[in-house]
């Protein structure tokens, strides 16, 4: 069986508020902005991306869930929930694909609660602080992987 030709692009709680919530910290983009910038790196490999936000962890969980079947790898901004869900850690772990971390801002210069990432130790890539165009940088690495070829 061949490796499906689309990625699933995951953002979490109050991502929907880019462009709004903080913009010293996430900057001027939209959520529609970091959309484009993800399709267009997926597109210039010949893939197409599937894109999912919400405000509800269970959405999310289901959407990953449901990548098992068509999706060859997933990038996820969880927002929050990367400090907090071991149950979306889970899912992304059970559905066996493989995973970029992206964030906008460098967690690791922000308050000691961001520092940890339940993601961290699922993912195969790690994009932080690059602003929106780390959702670029993200794709193009996962795809790298997802092909085979040797990083750096």
């Amino acid at each position: 069986m061949s490796t499906p030709r689309r990625l699933l692009l995951v953002n979490g709680p109050n991502l929907n508020l880019l462009g709004v919530r903080e913009p010293a910290v996430y900057g001027h983009e939209t959520l529609a902005d970091v959309e484009c910038i993800a399709a267009q790196a997926a597109a210039a490999r010949g893939v197409e991306v599937r894109a999912v936000q919400s405000n509800h962890e269970g959405v999310l969980i289901d959407a990953i869930h449901a990548a098992r079947e068509d999706c060859a790898g997933i990038v996820i901004n969880p927002g929050g929930l990367t400090h907090t869900s071991v149950v979306l850690r889970d899912a992304l772990s059970g559905v066996a694909l493989p995973v970029a971390e992206v964030h906008i801002s460098n967690v690791y210069e922000r308050e000691e609660f961001r520092h940890f990432s339940y993601v961290r130790d699922v993912a195969v890539v790690h994009v932080i602080g690059e602003g929106v165009a780390g959702y670029a940088t993200a794709v193009t690495r996962l795809l790298d992987t997802i092909a085979g070829v040797a990083d750096g």
